[in-house]
């Protein structure tokens, strides 16, 4: 693997180094004045060099290499306008793009605004754009809803989130991480309107001005952002009803005169769900003997509020320069009721005894964030700076009852028992990062830069024992966990374009600092333990296309990538879901360190597929754990695994307003490791299926059915058997297509069932579990304001892989 990055590195090099320069030739023309010029190759419209048109509106643009070129011409309240395409060959000479004048935004953009209708998938180089606007399925569903439906996109039983058939991605929030992993994130997701996203961009293999954090890539989740003029906005509501109601509901205004632009959004919603699940294991003496039995069957209803809002302003201090501050917070109190009855019997089948328990939860939790950005151009060729400060602060708390009533098999009660619990944490983040862009010698774009983080993180959990109403710390539950980490990163990337050819290099170092404290208590069981590490690691990254004409495009890309473990599975903690079943985060976890490989064809837009390869070091995944009839669910570095992935996604149109999307994956995995102490060798391969159907009629009426397939899978321990859903949804444009009327089946033949089986030490389970999944919602849109396009407003900033490492309980 060394020799082939070094290969690649120095051939690119060598090819940066020893191009040739020629005599340059100069492409003129002339437009309105002061306009902006960009010299784009026809390729792949990347930019080559940029001009502004003088007084009289003449523009030069001088050209030093041979090839195809494009004119890209633009100026406020005035439509873009291209020209060309140019040929520039060997030999020196004048280039005239002749006279093209820009005609007024005004006159034409009510058409635009009507008309344009983007595609629910677009494949770029380098990364696939799923836009959610163009589903209208995504009427009332939740941003969790609709990523399910991203292509390559996974959500299993847990809520873990996998991106072509690994885990470990990353999502970020409008180029910033949401900070949050695990239940938490699940909970965020599941309550943020998809009315507020405008587009969801997979990234399987980011270049290295991201953090090299997220083992399988970046999902991001773009929010929509007004361009307009004037004051203008979006209203979106939207009530569904499964098993239970739910409102979504989303507001987004922006308002921008002269020198500053005022923009905010709101959401909020209301959800009540249940979900059922039944456990049935079997536990077995060390000579594979039955030695007993154990039925359990779990039922709860949760509630959840959301409240968000983000306030935000851009103010243009000159043509160059822009200064932006964003705030933003949301709130997510829950309410959970629960209850499930267990059954032990022995090996005879003879019930011995049973529990009823009971378990209430109420939580909340309450995020704040401001940041700070500069973004400086510095000349017309290409140099511009960019800066972003953050502060992130988190506070959540979980107040838990348990009552665990214990049965003899005639019924009559033998003792009950009753815990209490308060788990409040809070998480502070700093983030500071600096962007560079220039154009070097050699029409060689370099990007630099330099990001600096700091987390601290302290947990609690206080546990109570009650009898008669009188609260008894329990030290053997109860514990105090603190962790820092600072992470300070510096990334370099080049990139040229060369006749058909495209070359990118990137090199990211990241120097990780960590510190854990788990403080002790009176037992001599739980003395104070503390542990601290420090290192530094590379994340190269290369790209190449190849562009051989306008229909077929190759591409090739490496990166090396690096997940780290959310702060919580490094807390040592018990968090209790029941009598029998618990969590424990593990202080030892190392991260996981990924090497990814991908190749990729795209003909016409239609067709894109990849072969993808990824091998990952010390993988992280669930390690159960049996104490008794107690099962812990802890993490744990089993091992590694090398998994190859074979994506393919149509775009078809059938016939005339009958447009299908397919998206199909075939994946191979192979995990090798110790858990349990024992040997863990798992093979396994599997097929996903997404297909989408939009259907155009008259006078503004539109309708999609949309399904998907997943089979049977194995991952370490756990295995999942094959799941199904199916979807429609139909809409009508009305108030002059500024608004529309949605209806919408999602899991409409479900609910969905998932069931499965995990084998460990002497234990086997089968599990089912179902949730309220089949929903029907009615939602109405609305926009509003003069459609004058304005300059795009800064709605996130620059803080990086730290956010999405944080989780809570559920």
């Amino acid at each position: 693997m060394k020799k082939i990055i070094s290969t690649l590195i120095v051939a690119f090099i060598c090819t940066v180094t020893f191009a040739q320069q020629k005599t340059e030739s100069v492409i003129s023309g002339k437009t309105n004045p002061a306009s902006t010029i960009f010299l784009l190759a026809a390729s792949d419209s990347l930019m080559v060099k940029t001009a502004v048109a003088d007084a009289a509106g003449n523009y030069t643009i001088p050209v030093s290499n041979k090839g195809s070129y494009l004119v890209k011409i633009t100026s406020t309240g005035y439509q873009t306008a291209w020209v060309g395409p140019f040929v520039i060959d060997q030999d020196a000479k004048q280039v005239s793009a002749a006279t093209r004048m820009l005609q007024p935004e005004a006159m034409q953009m009510a058409a635009v605004v009507v008309t344009s209708k983007k595609p629910v998938i677009e494949q770029q180089i380098d990364k696939t754009v799923f836009n959610v606007d163009a589903l209208i399925s995504s009427t009332g569903s939740t941003a969790l809803e609709v990523l399910e439906k991203a292509p390559g996109v996974i959500v299993d039983k847990d809520g873990n989130i996998s991106l072509k058939g690994k885990q470990g991605v990353t999502i970020m929030m409008d180029g910033k991480p949401t900070y949050l992993s695990g239940t938490e994130l699940i909970s965020l997701l599941s309550s943020l309107p998809a009315s507020s996203i405008s587009k969801i961009e997979l990234m399987t293999n980011p270049s290295a001005k991201y953090d090299a954090a997220g083992n399988s890539g970046i999902i991001d989740i773009k929010t929509k952002k007004t361009k307009q003029k004037g004051f203008n906005g979006s209203v979106a509501v939207a009530y569904g009803q499964g098993i239970y109601s739910k409102t979504n509901n989303s507001l987004q205004l922006n308002y921008r005169v002269n020198k500053f632009n005022i923009f905010s959004s709101f959401g909020g919603n209301y959800r009540r769900e249940s979900q059922q699940l039944d456990i049935n294991r079997k536990y077995f003496t060390a000579d594979n003997n039955l030695s007993s039995t154990f039925a359990q069957k779990t039922f709860k209803q949760n509630e959840r509020y959301y409240n968000s809002a983000k306030i935000g302003a851009d103010y243009y201090a000159s043509k160059n320069t822009t200064i932006g501050i964003v705030f933003s917070g949301f709130s997510a109190p829950d309410r959970e009721n629960g209850g499930s009855l267990s059954i032990l019997r022995n090996n005879m089948s003879v019930v011995d005894s049973m529990v009823d328990a009971s378990r209430r939860e109420k939580s909340f939790w309450h995020n704040g964030a401001v940041n700070f950005n500069v973004r400086h151009t510095i000349d017309t060729t290409g140099k511009e700076i960019t800066a972003d400060f953050d502060i992130i602060k988190y506070n959540s708390g979980n107040d838990q009852f348990f009552v665990n009533s214990v049965l003899a098999p005639s019924g009559n009660l033998l003792y009950s028992d009753v815990l209490s619990g308060d788990l409040p944490s809070n998480i502070n983040i700093y983030s500071a990062k600096v962007d560079y862009t220039q154009k070097l010698p050699g029409e060689i774009k370099m990007e630099t830069g330099v990001k600096f983080s700091y987390v601290n993180t302290d947990n609690m959990a206080n546990y109570y024992n009650v009898e008669n109403g009188i609260e008894k710390i329990d030290w053997d539950k109860t514990n105090h966990f603190t962790y820092k980490e600072n992470i300070n990163a510096a990334y370099v990337s080049l990139s040229k374009s060369i006749n058909k050819w495209g070359l990118q290099a990137g090199l990211r170092a990241e120097n990780t600092n960590l510190e854990g404290n788990q403080f002790g208590n009176p037992l001599p069981t739980h003395p104070d333990s503390s542990f601290r590490r420090s290192y530094t690691n590379l994340f190269p990254t290369t790209y190449i296309s190849y562009k051989k004409d306008d229909n077929n495009n190759f591409g090739f890309s490496y990166g090396r990538r690096i997940e780290r473990p959310d702060y919580e599975s490094l807390n040592p903690f018990l968090y209790f879901i029941d009598k029998y079943t618990s969590d424990r985060g593990n202080p030892f976890l190392k991260p996981v360190y990924a090497h990814v490989l991908e190749l990729s064809y795209n003909y016409k837009r239609l067709l894109n597929a990849s072969v993808n390869y990824r091998y990952n070091k010390d993988l992280i995944n669930n390690a159960f754990v049996e104490e008794g009839f107690n099962i812990i669910n802890s993490k744990d570095n089993y091992g590694s695994s090398n998994s190859l992935s074979l994506n393919v996604n149509l775009t078809k149109q059938i016939m005339k307003g009958w447009k299908t999307m397919m998206y199909n994956e075939l994946n191979y995995q192979d995990f090798k490791g110790i858990t349990a102490n024992k040997d863990l060798l798992v093979k396994g391969t599997y097929y996903m299926a997404n297909i989408n159907n939009q259907f155009e009629f008259k006078n503004g009426w539109s309708a999609e059915l949309s399904a998907f397939y997943r089979s049977r899978t194995k991952e370490a321990q756990v295995t999942v058997n094959g799941i199904w859903q199916a979807g429609a949804a139909v809409k009508k444009d009305v108030l002059k297509g500024k608004g529309s009327i949605k209806l919408s089946a999602r899991d409409m033949f479900g609910p969905m069932k998932v069931t499965g089986n995990l084998n460990f030490a002497q234990t086997q389970a089968d599990f089912s579990q179902s949730r309220d999944s089949r929903v029907f919602t009615i939602g109405f849109n609305y926009r509003f304001g003069k459609p004058i396009k304005g300059l795009k407003s800064r709605k996130s900033g620059g803080a990086a892989d730290e956010q999405n490492r944080v989780k809570g309980g559920e």
